[in-house]
């Protein structure tokens, strides 16, 4: 197990990997509302934490309802979401939360930090994972947990990630878990 990764699972090839590891959190994405039942129960059973990406669930609105039925339902350790609704809500309901963050330029980085000082959620996730020096930004004018995800394909992008102030690394490549 490898410090400040936290696996992404997009597919079931990814969740089998993934539990043969002694990871005990993930982040859920790309997933369909008819498979939910099925994969919570899965890693209640297995004992894994799971963060879900409400943004990535096919056939359920991205709204903040959404969000209040699936904490109900599946109590997940977290919600992730672009919408800063959605993470009102799930702080509402005393779940952690996580808004993704695209930074693709200056006025996004700025936008994306008054955002973050609005909505105070309990970590911020960065997008993508490689912008080292919005990482950086985002936590000192934030003071909020930074996850970094997106692009990370190498140990080495981890490691820099973490040395510019990332809490946490989201990576789908399972090599790297």
């Amino acid at each position: 197990m490898k410090p400040h990764i936290l696996p992404a699972i997009r597919n079931m090839k990814d969740m089998e990997k993934f539990v043969q590891t002694d990871y005990r959190s993930c982040v859920l994405l790309d997933t369909h509302i008819g498979h939910l039942n099925g994969i919570f129960n899965y890693l209640k059973k297995e004992q894994i934490e799971t963060f879900i990406h409400i943004d990535l669930i096919k056939g359920m609105s991205h709204d903040e309802f959404a969000c209040e039925y699936i904490i109900q339902n599946y109590k997940p350790k977290g919600i992730i979401s672009t919408k800063t609704k959605v993470i009102k809500r799930a702080k509402d309901l005393d779940t952690v939360t996580v808004l993704r963050v695209f930074i693709i330029d200056s006025h996004a980085l700025e936008r994306s930090i008054q955002l973050i000082q609005r909505t105070q959620p309990d970590y911020v996730e960065v997008l993508p994972g490689v912008a080292s020096k919005a990482i950086q930004q985002i936590k000192e004018a934030t003071q909020i947990p930074v996850i970094a995800g997106g692009l990370i394909s190498d140990e080495a992008e981890i490691d820099t990630a973490v040395d510019y102030g990332a809490h946490l690394v989201t990576t789908s490549k399972r090599a790297l878990w």
